[in-house]
């Protein structure tokens, strides 16, 4: 068995994508994930599965499109990689909620920063499959846009740092 976090893409932000907790975990028990609990209501799971991380996005995608009646972005993570995106932060002094890594499906071009357009005091950096952000003046007054990050989902490090012990706990 391995344990997995998946994070749902703009659910349950801003009014969009109603997708209540209990029935995301109805959808990864129906699967055949076992020790599933939720984080938070925006989309935050962790479980196990002996099922590689290629399925489990599969069965997860095909369950949220037959649910949403559209494609819901979903980004896996095991336990183990979840831990070493915590760990990966380039910015351990910034405070955790104003410091985000943006899940990617695939690692990002070298040269994705080199496209970015409102940028004022952010930071960034590459992860493996993350871009991580660093926010000086916070989320909510940012300009700032990377193109490749709109096929991704962000976290704030609390909530990184919950999911991946979250994910710990579980066996495998």
């Amino acid at each position: 068995m391995t344990a997995y976090v998946a994070l749902l893409r703009a659910v349950n932000v801003g009014g969009t994508g109603k997708l209540p907790m209990t029935e995301l975990k109805a959808m990864c028990e129906d699967a055949g994930f076992s020790e599933v609990k939720t984080y938070i209501a925006s989309g935050n799971v962790v479980f196990t599965s002996k099922a590689s991380e290629k399925a489990v996005k599969a069965a997860l995608d095909k369950r949220l499109l037959a649910y949403a009646g559209k494609p819901v972005g979903v980004l896996v993570r095991t336990a183990a990689e979840m831990a070493a995106v915590l760990k990966g932060n380039p910015f351990p002094k910034a405070a955790p909620n104003r410091m985000v890594a943006i899940f990617l499906d695939r690692a990002p071009p070298k040269d994705v920063l080199d496209g970015v357009s409102g940028q004022k005091d952010e930071e960034m950096a590459l992860g493996k499959r993350e871009i991580y952000v660093h926010y000086g003046q916070g989320m909510g007054t940012s300009k700032l846009k990377i193109k490749a990050a709109t096929a991704g989902t962000a976290r704030n490090m609390n909530t990184i740092e919950k999911l991946a012990e979250m994910a710990a706990a579980l066996p495998g």
